[in-house]
């Protein structure tokens, strides 16, 4: 692949599906000389810190700092999709990782997120759904909340995307080993 050009991997799942273990997954078996993660979020969450005067570092971990701003930041981050559907897309690959070949979109939470990429880089990109049984994203800390886990945030892409690859995430490390040789054989120049 050449410097213009990039192939995309496209995750999407619910809180505590393991979206950021299958991205770190398949990084390591990319390597970090032609892939990168680029997440959706890290710009929004960037700008949200910034416009709000947080601490942006903090809004990444999974403490209950970010917990507590969660709600508004979406609220935020919806606002500024309705204005501009690919805002954050862009936003994301503009910046760290962005020269890399391969880009791993680690949280794709919206239909308008695939449709981004896909109309941008058409046959370039893979969709992957990262799915888990609802006790197992407990066991991993899910703790539902209202008005967050009922969000088009966590629904947006439950419905009326077509995945090339779902990925079932509940603990089997043999399943999950296949899934991932299924993505890699996918991605060009990976195998």
């Amino acid at each position: 692949m050449g410097s213009n050009r990039h192939f995309v991997v496209i995750i999407s799942g619910k809180r505590k599906s393991g979206k950021d273990y299958i991205s770190s997954k398949l990084l390591a078996c990319l390597g970090p000389n032609k892939c990168a993660i680029l997440p959706l979020s890290g710009p929004l969450k960037k700008q949200y810190a910034k416009d709000h005067n947080l601490d942006f570092d903090r809004l990444l971990d999974a403490t209950e700092y970010k917990e507590h701003y969660r709600q508004d930041m979406i609220r935020w981050g919806e606002e500024k999709r309705n204005q501009d559907p690919g805002y954050f897309c862009r936003l994301a690959t503009d910046g760290e990782g962005s020269e890399k070949d391969i880009w791993i979109i680690s949280d794709a939470r919206r239909l308008s997120d695939v449709v981004y990429f896909r109309d941008k880089y058409k046959e370039d990109v893979i969709t992957i759904r990262v799915e888990a049984d609802l006790s197992v994203r407990q066991q991993r800390g899910l703790v539902f909340t209202e008005g967050i886990d009922d969000a088009e945030s966590e629904c947006g892409l439950d419905n009326g995307c077509n995945w090339d690859i779902v990925i079932y995430n509940n603990n089997n490390q043999e399943e999950l080993e296949d899934s991932i040789s299924k993505i890699l054989k996918r991605i060009p120049s990976s195998s």
